[in-house]
This record gives structure tokens, sequence and C-alpha cells, in this order.
């Protein structure tokens, strides 16, 4: 590890994260390995239809940035769905091509069918949703997941076991239940599945723990964003030494979305010096083009790929940028804009800006002011974006100062 892993040319985080009293507590994996579910759970978003087109597109993209395993989608969802899976089987990428199952042996073959080296295999764990959600006896799904599992296993696929609802399960039975597929089945890794994102932060070391002391294999997590939790959750988890995340690009999915990869592998690589291997540099194109393609739009200063990110109007950070340079970047913001794809910070004019904002905005347009005269200008930028309720554009700039100092 660098000297100071928390100051580097790219990001400057606090050395706090770091001190003996803090690494001591965490058992981080060796590697780190993302499982992209954003053509499965993401298309689950209300209102989100991917074409075939669209998710090879998407599936190429994620793999350009590195990330190692692409759930690719449920074949039996659609012919379109299958389609798009076979396709993407088919260029050969270098991440690992997943498909999503139910545990039937119905679903178990179209995946095998389509050419996928591994797959995600769902059944509820907590007894509470298959009797009022599924309308299943308990033992129904129990019985499905040991002919499914054994059926996947003997097709040679690499089966993730996804207990849906584990965090609302009691955890005797979600506990047994697992016991239960891994024994009379078969099981290569179990996802901690928190289909609501109900588990707190506190949560996550004893879910962790009960899971693997019972199980003893590879962990994955699977947590949702409905309480905002799912980067933190998945972070701790990972501190656990688990070694697979899944999450979506932009965290789109069903209702609140899922963690999010953008923030939860920046976190991981600048606040705990765990390098995933994921080219963070494709991060913004890759936001944007899923965001395109899904029609979904996302908060202007949304963490990592928010569009005016590093858009600056305060006075007094304006002073900071233009002050520390492009040399000292990570003095005023916490890493740089290149690291995550973005463009270099740029100095905006509204109702919040300060002098250094006005001096910037001359330099773009190419004109001078006195002091006494940028103080004029600056008043006039402050009061037309009070009266518009807008940020003031370079065009409507020039104009203020023709207005205030005349044409050059």
């Amino acid at each position: 590890m660098d000297a100071e892993p928390w100051r580097t040319d790219r990001w400057f985080t606090s050395p706090w994260n770091f001190v003996p009293d803090v690494r001591e507590q965490l058992h981080l994996p060796t590697s780190l390995q993302v499982h992209d579910v954003t053509l499965r759970d993401g298309e689950q978003q209300a209102g989100v239809v991917l074409t075939s087109d669209d998710k090879v597109r998407i599936a190429e993209a994620l793999a350009e940035a590195g990330v190692q395993r692409i759930e690719a989608g449920l074949p039996a969802v659609s012919h379109a769905d299958d389609d798009a899976i076979r396709r993407i089987v088919a260029l050969g990428l270098p991440s690992t091509i997943y498909a999503f199952s139910r545990c039937t042996t119905d679903d178990v073959r179209r995946a095998a069918d389509c050419g996928v080296a591994g797959i995600v295999m769902e059944i509820p764990s907590s007894h509470h949703l298959i009797e009022q959600a599924y309308r299943w006896p308990v033992q129904r799904a129990i019985d499905a997941s040991v002919e499914a599992t054994s059926l996947a296993h003997e097709l040679g696929l690499a089966i993730s076991f996804f207990p849906i609802d584990a965090t609302r399960a009691g955890l005797v039975e979600y506990l047994d239940l697992l016991e239960h597929v891994a024994t009379h089945g078969h099981v290569d890794s179990i996802g901690l599945v928190d289909t609501f994102g109900v588990l707190s932060p506190h949560g996550v070391r004893m879910f962790v723990r009960q899971t693997r002391e019972r199980m003893g294999v590879p962990l994955e997590t699977h947590f949702h964003m409905d309480f905002g939790l799912g980067v933190a959750n998945t972070i701790l988890a990972v501190a656990e030494g688990v070694g697979v995340v899944q999450t979506t690009v932009t965290g789109i999915g069903e209702r609140a979305g899922n963690t999010p990869m953008e923030e939860t592998i920046l976190a991981l690589l600048t606040m705990y010096g765990l390098d995933s291997g994921i080219r963070t540099e494709r991060f913004f194109d890759l936001s944007r083009l899923v965001m395109e393609l899904t029609g979904v739009s996302q908060p202007s200063n949304r963490p990592v790929v928010g569009e005016r990110l590093f858009n600056v109007e305060s006075g007094i950070i304006s002073t900071w940028v233009r002050n520390v340079g492009d040399a000292a970047m990570t003095e005023a913001f916490p890493y740089r804009p290149e690291l995550v794809g973005q463009r270099p910070p740029r100095l905006v004019l509204g109702k919040g800006s300060g002098i250094d904002s006005v001096a910037a905005a001359l330099d773009r347009i190419d004109r001078t002011a006195s002091t006494e005269q940028m103080q004029a200008i600056l008043e006039e930028v402050k009061e037309r974006s009070l009266a518009d309720k807008c940020l003031i554009d370079d065009d409507r700039f020039r104009r203020v100062v023709d207005d205030v100092i005349g044409v050059a």
C-alpha cells in the first residue's frame, strides 16, 4: 500500500481511514469482483424497457469498464431477453456471463441453453413471503431449490444461490434453508440478499458472519437502497471479507434501486485502498449510456456521475479552485474529475457567485475589467440569476459585461 494511501495524485480522503485502530477492524478480501445486475434487476425499475440491442451495448460497455461478471437477464422473461443473453454470450467478452433463474428446472435448462457460465438462482427464504406472497407451502420452496440447484450443477453451471428476503427471515429458518439446499442440492456461493433494503449497517456483520460460519462458501452482496443504505452496507460486508458485490449502474432498479456501482467502488478504492480493477474513468460515460437507454434521469449533483458535480457556484469555493489550480485540485475536491471520467471543474455564475467567478468568466470570454467594474458585474449577475432562478451562461454574461462596461 502507498505510504499515504488517503492522498495520491488522484484523490485526497481522510487519513483517519487508515490509522491502525481503524484498519485492524477490517478483514478486506484479497480481491474484489463486481457482479453487475443492471440488465436484470436494473430493468425491473418501473418503466424501464431494454431491447436486445440495448442490452448488448450496455454489456459491451460494462466489459470495457472491467466489470468481472455480468448478469445478462432471465431467459424466461421473453424471447427478446433470451436473444439478448445468447448475443452477449456470443460476444466472447472478458466478463463472465451469468443468467438469472427461478428455482425451476425449466429456468435452469433455458439458462444452460443460452451458454452462460453461471446462474443466480432465486428462492424466497422468509417463510412469511413463501406462504403469503407466493402462496406456497414452505416445503415446496425447499424441494424446488434442491431439484433446480442439483440440475444446474449437473449442467456445469456455477451456482450463486439467491435467498430472497433473507434479512426479514428468522435467522434459524434462513440458515436451515441454506444448509439443506447446499447438502441435498448444490451451492457454489451465496448471495446476502437484502431485498427490501431493510438491514441496518449494524446488522451487516452478523449477517455475514452467521452465513459464513454455517455455510463456509464464498459470499456475495445484493443490497437495495430503500433507506439509502446499500452503499454503506455493501462496504461493511466487504470489510468482513465478502469478495463479490452485486450492483447496478447508477443504482437503477426495483423501487429505490440497487446499490450503485460507482459510489461503492470509488469509496472502496479511495477510503479503503481496495482496488477492484474496475476502470473508474469509464463511470461517467457508462452512466450516461445507461441513463439514455433506460430513459431514467438522475440528480445533477449525484455522487460520482452527476452532470453538474464539478460545477462550482459558491464564491468561497470558486476562490479555492482558482487558488489551488490544477496541480493541487484535490485541495478543493475529494478526487480529480478525470478519475471518474468527468470534465474539469467549471466556475459557473449565479446568485451565490463571488468575484473570482467573475474573473474566471471574463477570462473565458477574453474580456478585462477593473476591480470596481468586476464588482458591478457581479452585482448584476446576482440580480439576474435571482430574477430568473437560474445560472447565467456565457452568452448572457457577455451581455451583462456589455451593459456594465460597454461593448469591446
